[in-house]
């Protein structure tokens, strides 16, 4: 199955880094005034989800989800429950950090929704690219930065950072101290990083 783009309201100042990250055959969800940002990505929404508090309901030829304005969830959340509903497994969310600081800290919580439901997700912003490393290794390429890994989600164990300038051999990172901020690849090299058990958010920032 095609990739799940979700696009949310927040500010979007480079376009053209984002506009690279597309796929031809995406399954684009905006959401209420994520749908300022249609115009400069160049796509069109296969789905629109919102409350209109934000951005006025287009009635465009499109199927559309309006939502109660008093709920449980923001309309990010919804369209990721929703998107889970329809059966996507990669999802790639955009304009959904930045801004107000409580809806950051709910968009990324997602990508741990995603990673227990067993999903690929990453959330891009003009500055960084974020994913939860759980299961799996994943590799920073030396093009990147620098690379922080922070724990959001308890108590990360076996922690494990290779090919970097501050390497880690089985540490653990607790959500109260976190001290994997501002790591570097190894010019040349590609770093690998793995957690043992629990998890945390791997955040490569592409430039300042």
């Amino acid at each position: 199955m095609e990739r799940c783009v979700i696009v949310g309201g927040a500010k979007i100042g480079d376009y053209s880094a984002l506009c690279g990250q597309l796929r031809k055959g995406d399954f684009y969800i905006f959401c209420d005034s994520g749908l300022y940002h249609q115009a400069m990505l160049g796509v069109r929404p296969n789905l629109i989800v919102g409350d209109f508090d934000s951005h006025e309901n287009p009635h465009a030829d499109v199927e559309t989800i309006v939502l109660p304005c008093e709920k449980d969830d923001t309309d990010t959340v919804f369209a990721v429950k929703e998107a889970l509903r329809r059966g996507f497994d990669e999802f790639l969310l955009i304009g959904v950090v930045g801004g107000r600081l409580d809806h950051t800290l709910c968009n990324v919580s997602i990508l741990l929704m995603l990673d227990s439901a067993g999903k690929r997700a990453r959330i891009l912003d003009d500055y960084s690219e974020m994913e939860i490393v759980s299961r799996e290794a994943i590799q920073v390429e030396d093009s990147v930065l620098y690379f922080s890994l922070l724990n959001i989600s308890g108590t990360a164990r076996d922690v494990t950072i290779r090919n970097a300038k501050y390497p880690l051999e089985g540490a653990k990172i607790t959500s109260e101290y976190q001290y994997g901020v501002s790591n570097e690849v190894i010019p040349g090299r590609t770093a690998e990083v793995s957690v043992g058990e629990g998890r945390a958010l791997l955040v490569k920032i592409r430039r300042e």
